[in-house]
């Protein structure tokens, strides 16, 4: 694909080449209505069944179920794109970023580290450092999730002796 625009049978649906921005109607989300939202994802989930090849497309509807706040089929469109073309920038940073906004902030870092390695202009590449900055700057201050490392059976237990013995107390005090 070259970097002019590519707009095949579907209106509202623009592919570009790998160093362009996304389609316009994803640059403000707070402009686009719910109705409008679903309108674009059937469109691109359509476009992506007559291109199945399009990281692209599969980029843009990652983008529009992650509007939706549809996480799962935002990451599975956004894992598609990366599979169809691992060199393409946009699919491979709209990923890390999902990562990030769901605060799986080391996989995050991961996924945006690559995405730098992938940087073809300086634009790419601030905005990918920006968002590293971000990522890491959070795991510094512990805004993540907890990793569930220790057992939990020392908690467990004393909870359990403290419910056996508020129930023994209560049987001896209605007795």
């Amino acid at each position: 694909m070259t970097g002019e625009l590519q707009i095949n049978h579907y209106p509202d649906v623009v592919t570009r080449g790998a160093g362009a921005l996304p389609p316009v109607p994803w640059r403000d989300p707070h402009t686009v209505s719910k109705e409008d939202l679903r309108g674009y994802i059937a469109k691109l989930e359509q476009a992506c069944l007559d291109n199945p090849l399009s990281a692209d497309l599969r980029t843009c509807l990652g983008m529009a179920h992650a509007m939706n706040f549809d996480v799962y089929k935002s990451m599975d469109a956004l894992e598609e794109a990366v599979q169809l073309d691992p060199e393409s920038f946009w699919a491979q940073m709209k990923k890390a970023e999902l990562l990030y906004r769901i605060r799986a902030l080391p996989r995050a870092e991961q996924e945006m580290l690559a995405a730098l390695e992938l940087a073809n202009t300086g634009f790419e590449a601030s905005i990918a450092r920006k968002h590293l900055l971000e990522i890491r700057r959070l795991m510094r201050e512990g805004t993540q999730k907890p990793a569930w490392t220790k057992s939990l059976r020392s908690p467990v237990i004393a909870f359990a002796l403290i419910v056996v013995a508020s129930i023994s107390a209560l049987m001896m005090v209605t007795r």
